[in-house]
């Protein structure tokens, strides 16, 4: 293993140097010597082997792409294949029963394509790219998957916020044309600079990097930025991701011959920008300027619920009409997010529609109709219910007292995790981890499933317990301040010190 991760290391001189044959070639040498290391069935051993394989393979699959760079500058084509893949979708497009989908998309990508395409130049990408919302939302800024994928772009909520892409109880910015394509532009850079060639970004920006970097780590190292070469193992949807927008770009290429217009499109968005600091209706708005609140919200898509939030907002309008807006904003009024017709509740054990509906103030009846539920003394724990809005919820005061190991919880064990890290994140000890999850060592490996026993709550003096979950940027000084906790009481329930880290998602409990 040594002897391969030297091999790694001369590499990456070679490749540093520009000599990237030779860097190839020394990868080669360590992929050989890490396939002959006897393991002796020893799950580190193995784990250490298997990473490193990866990474061999992920660093020639780099070396690769950084070849066609400077073989091809930029790298700004995308090769204009045609094979029978292509084909099928190219039909469903021209004559088949996508064929209103595919022109109601062309219509549409006048709106907003003129932006995209300036900004891929600007990136030095290819230009083709801005076809790529035709397939991926049909060039819908509102357009959203079963996935929860959002907007032009597409993007799941944890990699727009990656990206820059912010999301709130007023806005979404995945929602915004401008901003989202700026996100996918960076999201398809580093793509690229991972993979190399165009089509293999193409089938990661749809599944994700990590599963087309499985498949290449499934198969053969010396993947050669062939996409084609993964089509077989890849999701069906990804593997016919990349023929349509292919297919789309054949099209494009010559409209008339497939008899479709090439003028019939819509024309690009004319607007200023001006800045507001007041939470007021889009409906106000619009009807104090003369104009539809369809207009103000095709401007602005990213307002959730058509209401500007109350701190500075960059409201885009019509051309002329900032100024108009300006003059009358003072008789604008205030205007205040809608109440929710439902909220969600789970079912827990040895609940009933009967307690639920007292904890809501409803009645069994309205939940029962909300949720099509027929049987009124029949429900699972874990199923989510919708709640009729009406009142205030009241929590059912809970009281936690000491028990052995309280709610235990899962952890699946990844890099650098140790037995010492996971009981100071869990508030517990290696000995009860132990345990609790049956291990004979303390030697863990990456994807176990340990189970981790639940704190130890002292009696809480007759006052009532409740779950926190831990958000980003709080710390245990913010979360006892919060509900008004001494921080000493705070990190004495927790079993926390106040050099503890938190994390997101990590539940804590509060008075």
């Amino acid at each position: 293993m040594d002897e391969a991760l030297d091999f790694c290391r001369v590499s990456q001189d070679f490749w540093q140097k520009g000599e990237l044959e030779n860097a190839i070639e020394a990868l080669d040498q360590a992929y050989s010597l890490i396939l002959n290391v006897d393991t002796n069935d020893n799950p580190e051993l193995v784990q250490q082997r298997e990473d490193l394989r990866f990474m061999i393979s992920k660093r020639i699959l780099e070396i690769y792409a950084s070849r066609n760079i400077v073989v091809n500058g930029k790298h700004d084509a995308i090769p204009m294949v045609m094979n029978k893949h292509i084909q099928t979708e190219l039909t469903l497009f021209t004559k088949g029963n996508e064929k209103k989908f595919f022109i109601k998309s062309y219509k549409r990508s006048g709106i907003y394509r003129p932006h995209i395409v300036k900004a891929l130049k600007e990136a030095g990408l290819p230009v083709e790219l801005s076809w790529l919302p035709l397939i991926e939302s049909g060039f819908k800024v509102g357009a959203l998957s079963k996935a929860r994928a959002l907007g032009l772009w597409q993007f799941i909520p944890s990699t727009g916020y990656k990206f820059g892409l912010k999301r709130d109880i007023f806005i979404d910015e995945r929602m915004d044309p401008f901003k989202a394509t700026k996100a996918a532009i960076a999201y398809l850079k580093e793509l690229h600079s991972i993979f190399g060639d165009w089509a293999t970004v193409l089938a990661a920006y749809n599944c994700g990097e990590g599963k087309v970097l499985r498949v290449i780590r499934s198969q053969n190292v010396n993947y050669l930025d062939n996409f084609w070469d993964l089509y077989e193992r890849l999701p069906r949807e990804t593997a016919r991701y990349v023929p349509r927008f292919l297919a789309v770009l054949h099209i494009i290429k010559d409209m008339e011959k497939y008899g479709l217009d090439p003028t019939s499109i819509d024309t690009p968005l004319e607007y200023e920008t001006i800045i507001i600091t007041k939470q007021v209706r889009l409906k106000d708005i619009a009807k104090k300027i003369g104009l539809s609140e369809k207009t103000m919200k095709q401007l602005n898509p990213e307002l959730r619920y058509k209401i500007l939030p109350r701190n500075e907002y960059h409201l885009k309008v019509p051309r002329g009409k900032g100024s108009v807006l300006l003059a009358s904003l003072n008789n604008i009024p205030v205007s205040y997010l809608p109440r929710p017709a439902y909220v969600k509740h789970r079912v827990r054990s040895g609940e009933t529609l009967s307690t639920i509906a007292r904890k809501y103030r409803t009645s069994m009846s309205k939940i029962a109709r909300a949720n099509n539920i027929r049987k009124r003394n029949y429900i699972v724990a874990g199923t989510i219910l919708k709640i009729p809005q009406k009142g205030t919820v009241i929590p059912k005061p809970k009281r936690y007292t000491k028990s052995k190991y309280g709610q235990a919880t899962t952890h699946a064990v990844k890099s650098g995790d140790s037995l010492w890290i996971l009981a100071r994140r869990y508030g517990t000890t290696t000995t009860k981890i132990q345990r609790a999850s049956k291990l004979s060592s303390t030697n863990l490996y990456i994807g176990q499933v340990l189970k981790i026993p639940g704190r130890d709550i002292e009696n809480a003096s007759g006052n009532s317990l409740g779950i926190y979950m831990v958000k980003r940027g709080d710390s245990p000084f913010t979360i006892a301040k919060l509900h008004n906790m001494p921080l000493e009481r705070f990190l004495r329930i927790n079993h926390l010190t106040p050099r503890s880290k938190i994390y997101p998602g990590q539940k804590l409990y509060i008075e």
